[in-house]
């Protein structure tokens, strides 16, 4: 198989199709969970907000199929509003319950001087640099566009974070299961090279890309 994209009706799901594709992966767009959970290594994208993507993956029970996901070997990775659906539960008009993968909140930025929606490139900050999604990486920056961010209720699932008025959380991972805050395939040579040591991980050969 390939590198199965959830098909929920919420995500940017043909930009992420491509990077993975011009990563070398072949890469299909599903909703059935049959040919998700035969897949290499899943991605759940996500745009728009935490309640109205639970709804629709609930109404096609898509939530289940991705904690199947989480609970097996496959490598999860959800990108953007896909990162934060993998937590307990988010605050985003009103209190929404997750796909509770990890333990934690999606709360939206309060205080500061800074400009809400974060929109723009960030630096990150690796905070478990032996993960594997940082191979051959240094920091560097990426692209957000986010009003709402993740606080994990355990520390060791923190990867990476960005400086923006306090640490948020940027890259988020426990075994098999990963969630990137930024969006990888808008995120230039960084961003594409953290999708492909993520895809890595599926133990798939590709057409050898450089960026």
């Amino acid at each position: 198989m390939a590198i199965a994209i959830v098909d929920y009706g919420m995500g940017n799901l043909h930009s992420v199709s491509k990077a993975v594709e011009r990563l070398g992966y072949e890469t299909f767009i599903s909703s059935d969970e049959g040919e998700i959970l035969a897949a290499d290594g899943v991605i759940l994208p996500g745009v728009g907000a935490f309640g109205d993507a639970m709804e629709h993956l609930r109404q096609s029970s898509l939530d289940v199929t991705v904690q199947k996901v989480a609970a097996g070997k496959q490598p999860l990775l959800g990108i953007c509003l896909g990162m934060q659906l993998l937590f307990s539960s988010s605050e985003e008009h009103g209190t929404h319950e997750g796909l509770g993968i990890l333990p934690g909140s999606v709360v939206r930025f309060t205080g500061g001087d800074y400009k809400v929606p974060h929109m723009g490139w960030n630096k990150l900050q690796y905070r478990e640099e032996n993960s594997p999604l940082f191979t051959g990486l240094v920091e560097g920056y990426v692209y957000f566009v986010h009003s709402y961010h993740v606080l994990p209720e355990v520390k060791t699932d923190v990867l990476a974070t960005t400086d923006y008025g306090n640490d948020v959380t940027a890259i988020v991972g426990r075994d098999s299961v990963f969630g990137m805050q930024f969006h990888p395939e808008k995120s230039g040579e960084l961003g594409m090279n953290l999708l492909r040591n993520f895809l890595k991980l599926t133990g798939k050969p590709s057409k050898e890309v450089r960026f």
